[in-house]
């Protein structure tokens, strides 16, 4: 598997899942090490520009729980903000990004990503090299956010 092609999605909500055939598990803690097109992609997907600045090199700590299918994708925020995620892969879920929208996702998973369609963007997640690295695309403009696992 090669890193970083255009399979990769951010999303405010993250989410983790196993690998190929679900040797390689997404549980653990991750801390936001990088990411690539921040700008552009949130203005694309129409973010608040308060919240854009909130969220420019934020230090998110993703907390990622898997018990087979179903999975537990927390986000934390500094100023302790917190977005979570419950869903089952392969069911219909009810899911909110991180500028607080709700709304409905089946999330898959696709040779060993997690992938999702947000209201705004399409996001995949997956451990490369140890960490979890997320793709979000849209109208063109791809994000890589890349984050280093701490647990």
């Amino acid at each position: 598997m090669i890193c970083g092609l255009k399979e990769i999605r951010f999303a405010a909500i993250l989410l983790h899942q196993p690998h190929h055939q679900g040797n390689m598990a997404f549980t653990g803690k991750y801390e936001f090490e990088g990411d690539e097109n921040y700008e552009d992609f949130v203005k694309k997907i129409g973010l608040p520009s308060d919240k854009i600045e909130m969220g420019r090199n934020c230090k998110i700590v993703t907390e990622v729980v898997q018990n087979g299918n179903d999975f537990t994708w927390t986000q934390h925020f500094p100023g302790g903000h917190t977005t979570t995620n419950t869903f089952t892969i392969g069911k219909e879920a009810d899911m909110e990004t991180m500028g607080g929208k709700k709304f409905k996702a089946t999330v898959k998973m696709e040779d060993g990503k997690i992938v999702a369609d947000f209201p705004n963007y399409h996001h995949t997640a997956e451990i490369c090299g140890g960490k979890l690295v997320e793709t979000s695309t849209t109208s063109g403009v791809v994000y890589k956010r890349t984050s280093k696992r701490i647990a």
